[in-house]
């Protein structure tokens, strides 16, 4: 139920966990351009990552936020169980108002390939990234009290498969079942639509990475948060209502 002390609409984005984060620099624009958030966090996934959980970084994101005239709520939630998007919704629009925008961080991403991939992991990950994106989509569509053309749901994804199985095959579902939205969601005025940002640096990349990744970019840079919040925030502001259904490659032609 709406608390009904804000005009402004909500925006649910997921994946939320770390200050340098796309999730993160997705918030802090949609945050800039009007919008409430809620988003969401699991310490315990940074915590097993080689980056580590940055401590004190869901409070550190809600300051941000804040500071940006948005209302927020944090959700520390583990995507892998079947009850955690309805509670996340549930708790979101209890302390602000219904969801208009639904924008997916979210992920679960362990390097391995075909021989070396166990299945627990590829479980997982499609428990993550495509089952989760699933349900969390439901909730939207269930829930979704907004002016028709008003509604959006937002995805990221990667076509990076080769020893990356289970995060690549996972993310392709995830594209599909998005796509299917814009169809499925149409009666609603819901706009759906999938972005692949390419290789963003947050952290996660080596030297030597960085360095072939930037020679193979036209643009002979890396991506960065901002790359991809302006993107999304565009998207969701009443200019991308007439995009829709697409799955767009942000990534600064390294995939021309």
């Amino acid at each position: 139920m709406s608390t009904g002390q804000s005009a402004r609409p909500v925006a649910l984005v997921t994946g939320v966990g770390r200050t340098v984060g796309i999730g993160a620099g997705i918030a802090r624009r949609l945050a800039a351009s009007g919008w409430d958030i809620g988003f969401t966090y699991w310490t315990a996934y940074d915590e097993r990552m080689a980056w580590g959980a940055e401590e004190g970084a869901a409070e550190a994101i809600r300051k941000a936020l804040t500071a940006e005239g948005a209302a927020v709520v944090a959700v520390e939630a583990d995507l892998a169980g079947t009850d955690a998007p309805a509670r996340v919704f549930d708790e979101v629009e209890s302390r602000l108002a219904n969801v208009t925008a639904l924008v997916m961080c979210h992920c679960e991403s362990v390097d391995s390939g075909l021989l070396d991939t166990t299945v627990a992991s590829f479980d997982r990950h499609f428990a993550v990234n495509a089952r989760a994106s699933w349900l969390l989509i439901r909730e939207f569509g269930r829930r979704f009290r907004g002016a028709p053309g008003s509604g959006r749901i937002v995805a990221l994804t990667s076509d990076h498969v080769v020893g990356n199985l289970p995060y690549g095959a996972s993310k392709g579902a995830l594209d599909r079942i998005t796509l299917a939205a814009a169809r499925e969601l149409a009666h609603l005025g819901v706009t759906a639509n999938v972005i692949n940002p390419g290789p963003v640096d947050t952290g996660w990349m080596s030297g030597e990475l960085r360095d072939t990744v930037v020679g193979h970019t036209p643009l002979g840079r890396l991506g960065t948060p901002r790359d991809t919040a302006d993107l999304v925030e565009f998207l969701c502001s009443p200019r991308g209502q007439w995009i829709n259904g697409q799955l767009l490659k942000s990534d600064g032609g390294i995939s021309a």
